[in-house]
C-alpha cells in the first residue's frame, strides 16, 4: 500500500540525504493504515513537485512524544549529534497538541529511502 504524507523542507531534506530514518507523527486513523512494507510518498510542502519514496521498515507505537523520544535514537528523527542535546519531546507540539498525543498516541516510522 502506498501513503502520502506532507512535510516541511527541512525535514524533507534529512530524510532526502539519509540523515532523518524515523518519522515522527500521531497515531492517528490515517497512520493506523501503515503497515511494514509500504511505501509512504512523501511531498515537499514548499515544492508540491518535489516528492521522495520511502518503504516503511518498522513502526514504534507510544502513548507520547515524552516516551517516544526516551526509547528511539533521536538522531534517526532528524536531529544532529550536535543538536540532540536540546532535544525535547515539547518540540514536537509544535505539530501536536498533547491533547492530540493523549487521544490517540503517537508514532515513530522507520524508514528506508527508495
Amino acid at each position: 500500500m502506498e501513503h502520502r504524507m506532507r512535510l516541511k523542507p527541512s525535514p524533507f531534506e534529512k530524510i532526502k540525504q539519509g540523515t532523518k530514518t524515523m518519522e515522527l507523527r500521531l497515531y492517528d486513523e490515517k497512520r493506523r493504515k501503515i503497515s511494514i512494507g509500504d511505501r509512504i510518498c512523501f511531498v515537499n510542502m514548499e515544492d508540491e513537485g518535489e516528492t521522495l519514496f520511502v518503504e516503511v521498515k518498522n513502526l514504534y507505537v507510544f502513548e507520547s512524544f515524552e516516551k517516544l523520544y526516551q526509547r528511539l535514537p533521536l538522531t534517526s528523527c532528524g536531529y544532529t549529534q550536535e543538536d540532540v542535546h536540546r532535544a525535547s519531546p515539547r518540540d514536537m507540539e509544535e505539530y501536536y497538541s498533547p491533547k492530540q498525543q493523549a487521544e490517540v498516541g503517537v508514532v515513530g516510522i522507520e524508514i528506508s529511502l527508495l
